[in-house]
């Protein structure tokens, strides 16, 4: 049996290997290159596709991709094999550096929002170095950006890096106020939780909504959901933990650092949360991770549901996004250390993060918009749709006393006594957790729980990246210039506490007084839908956000703007339009065939025992009551998707939450309902129950 040291990495091209195959005089080149953030000179990059080849051919490779991340939410690839032709009709194995640094795919059909048209095919993916390429099912995957003809980006890595470079360089500059000269670089690292469902294939398989959609568009209670909380950390199932491991064996394979497993709250949830590592190939790695934990779950013979919210009234799903802020010498910049009113750095990178996600709270929501994701916000284990922080007692504390001018008063930790002797003492933290935090700090991170489950990272971590980056060069075009840089450290980060301090709240955000608190007083934004949002993105201030830091042209922004919505239109029809296929092929000739049936039994009875059937009677006057109501809300839902011609994509978007979608609901009510009176032997769909429970 391979320990989890001989199988880590084993599939990557990483650092180790590139030192052992390469040349020093190439090593040295490709790693100062990296370092100096420098482009690779075709003549390293030759020597490097190569050993990158033979290194690929010995592990069973024959193909290589330019593995890449469109605006499509998945990633994209396209196989090339090694061959080429030798003189005596033979093949032999090339992969030359002009291969490795750029590849030219189809970027017609790709969502663009309108920066190509259709005819208008040639793009570019072009080598990231900094995320090593690795083998994936017999094919050398190198990581990639993408971009148009024009250079204009059409995926997700391109603005991550951006935000990356800017970030590094506006932090360098507050480090180096404080003395610093060591550091070279700074980056954010990312440890995203994923959250997700397991099902059995077969019961999967039944159902048309979730081939489809990702998600149940019916399905009624089951008398047992999550109500026990009893599956929470609960023991793992035999099958459930026969996933996880070898879920855990290819994602070790491919150097991801798999760490944590459990149950989450609803049946059939799960969790998986990762090491941290810079937020560049840890979103890497969170795409590939929810590529291999379908991959695995059907060789196990489930299903893996990533949707935000694929059962109704149980937990949905989401992403943790886990960020925090480190020179490359290690020095966490948002450890607060044993005595943080002390530490000065620290503040004000805190103050940085505050003020960023108070001017930016729209741009944050958005980051975590989809259809699905609308589900889940502000309902089960979800934060609200308003965005605010939790910094927790201490913190807080601290922050008051400098707005005050104050002294703080330092509170030693306190030890934890349980009550049994035998259990050893330890220091108890010096604040609580809040799950219902949007933005909360956990101790030397910030962690972001909008995100959905399906959702890239990406989005969450360039908005993080680009809106700090923006308070840091404010900070430091101040700091710099500052005759007293002491009294200029306090007065700055007290004024921007006193400015931004309504953003935070380390309450229940849950309570509906809080909602009316965020909104009416604080005026802080309550964007509950996709649509609410969306407008927000191309908003002046938010243009000259991204354009100033070069992470998004206007033109670029716009484009994603019309892709999002777009997204959410089709994502919407998409699944009214699977409803009124369930409707009418399948769930109304169930109901007419239990119906006949009951009617049958109610004549026979009548014949036999000339007396009325008060079971038959009664059931098959409610049925028919609702097989009528089912029928007249299908034929209302297909009545609005055939309205729906709107050439303006936002009043598109707003005419399909606000009327298509209501329909959804009214026809799902009745339909459920009528679930509940149909035997499990007529009903044309496996229910919530056997769906939740299924897995044993």
């Amino acid at each position: 049996m391979n320990t989890v040291s001989d199988l880590f990495g084993t599939s990557v091209f990483n650092d180790s290997v590139m030192k052992e195959r390469l040349p020093k005089e190439t090593y040295k080149e490709f790693r100062k290159a990296l370092d100096e953030g420098k482009r690779l000179d075709i003549d390293t990059a030759n020597v490097i596709a190569n050993a990158m080849k033979d290194w690929a051919v010995e592990r069973g490779a024959t193909h290589f991709t330019h593995w890449f991340q469109p605006m499509t939410g998945v990633t994209a690839e396209k196989h090339d094999s090694f061959i080429s032709p030798g003189s005596d009709g033979s093949v032999i194995m090339e992969f030359s550096g002009k291969e490795l640094v750029r590849g030219e795919p189809d970027a017609s059909s790709f969502p663009s929002g309108g920066l190509r048209a259709t005819f208008e095919a040639r793009g570019y993916t072009a080598w990231d170095p900094t995320s090593y390429a690795f083998i994936k099912d017999g094919v050398l995957c190198i990581p990639t950006a993408f971009c148009s003809y024009g250079g204009e980006a059409l995926d997700k890595k391109t603005p991550l890096l951006r935000s990356m470079e800017a970030i590094n360089k506006e932090a360098l500059r507050i480090v180096r106020l404080f003395g610093n000269t060591s550091a070279k670089s700074v980056k954010t690292t990312v440890g995203p939780e994923q959250e997700y469902f397991l099902i059995p294939k077969e019961l999967f398989d039944e159902r048309k909504d979730l081939i489809f959609t990702g998600r149940t568009l019916f399905g009624a209670r089951p008398p047992k959901g999550q109500e026990m909380e009893d599956h929470y950390f609960g023991a793992i199932k035999p099958r459930v933990q026969a996933f996880m491991k070898e879920l855990n064996e290819e994602l070790w394979k491919l150097g991801i650092l798999a760490k944590t497993e459990h149950n989450e709250v609803a049946p059939a949830q799960h969790e998986l949360a990762p090491i941290f590592t810079t937020t560049n190939i840890a979103t890497d790695h969170n795409q590939l991770t929810m590529e291999i934990m379908q991959k695995v779950a059907k060789r196990h013979g489930m299903v893996c549901l990533l949707h935000e919210k694929p059962f109704a009234g149980v937990n949905g799903s989401g992403k943790h996004n886990n960020w925090s802020i480190s020179t490359d010498t290690g020095i966490n910049l948002l450890e607060p250390g044993e005595t943080p009113y002390d530490n000065a750095q620290f503040l004000l990178f805190l103050v940085a993060v505050i003020k960023a996600v108070d001017e930016y709270q729209d741009l944050l929501r958005i980051s975590a918009s989809c259809a699905g994701n609308d589900h889940r916000l502000g309902a089960n284990e979800a934060p609200p749709a308003v965005v605010s922080m939790f910094l927790g007692e201490e913190l807080t504390e601290i922050l008051d006393a400098i707005e005050n001018d104050a002294a703080y008063c330092h509170k030693e930790k306190v030890q934890m006594k349980i009550g049994v002797h035998v259990i050893p003492k330890f220091p108890k933290d010096t604040t609580d957790r809040n799950r219902t935090s949007p933005f909360a700090f956990t101790g030397n991170k910030f962690e972001f729980r909008m995100v959905g489950s399906s959702m890239s990272i990406a989005e969450a971590n360039i908005t993080l990246n680009t809106a700090v980056a923006k308070e840091l060069k404010e900070f430091a075009d101040e700091l710099e210039n500052a005759a007293d840089f002491t009294g200029t450290l306090h007065d700055l980060i007290k004024k921007t506490i006193i400015e931004h301090k309504k953003i935070i709240f380390n309450g229940n955000g849950y309570n509906d007084e809080w909602l009316k608190e965020a909104v009416e007083n604080r005026k802080l934004l309550n964007l509950k839908s996709t649509p609410d949002c969306l407008p927000y993105l191309i908003k002046d201030k938010n243009v000259a956000l991204f354009r100033d830091f070069k992470v998004f042209t206007e033109t670029e922004l716009k484009a994603r703007y019309e892709i999002m919505l777009e997204n959410y239109v089709k994502t919407i029809r998409i699944e009214a339009l699977t409803m009124v296929d369930m409707v009418n092929r399948d769930i109304l000739p169930a109901i007419s065939t239990f119906t006949r049936r009951l009617a049958d039994t109610a004549a026979i009875k009548k014949a036999v025992a000339n007396a009325e059937s008060s079971y038959e009677t009664s059931r098959l006057a409610e049925l028919s009551a609702l097989e009528s109501s089912i029928l007249n809300a299908v034929d209302v839902l297909d009545e609005s998707l055939t309205a729906a011609e709107e050439n303006d994509m936002q009043k598109q978007a707003e005419y399909y939450h606000d009327s298509v979608f209501v329909n959804m609901q009214s026809l799902r009510a009745v339909v459920d309902r009528a679930e509940t009176l149909t035997p499990s032997d007529v009903w044309p769909f496996p229910s919530y129950g056997e769906l939740l429970f299924g897995v044993r």
